[in-house]
């Protein structure tokens, strides 16, 4: 059932969170954290990682990151950039 909404992996990462207590998934796809937000699960993104690492000065600045991100298959909206450099501070 789960897996025809969502692949494998996820799958498998949500039926771990679902075992653990206080667990955090890591999650981007829609589909998956659509469903995974029904379950009551904490979630969390890979731009969510970003910021907080910025915020926690892990790394100095979101826009080197956000670069290399846009050369990969990873789909990010020029308003969601801009909503994210702001919530950086930046």
């Amino acid at each position: 059932m789960i897996e025809s909404l969502i692949d494998k992996g996820e799958a498998s990462a949500i039926a771990l969170a679902l075992e653990s207590d206080n667990s955090l998934l890591i999650i981007d796809d829609r589909k998956g954290r659509k469903f995974t937000r029904q379950l009551s699960l904490s979630i969390i993104g890979t731009i969510g990682i970003i910021v907080d690492a910025k915020l926690t000065g892990i790394i100095p600045s979101v826009k080197p990151v956000l670069a290399k991100i846009k050369t990969t298959n990873f789909r990010i909206t020029e308003a969601l950039e801009l909503l994210i450099i702001q919530k950086a501070g930046e």
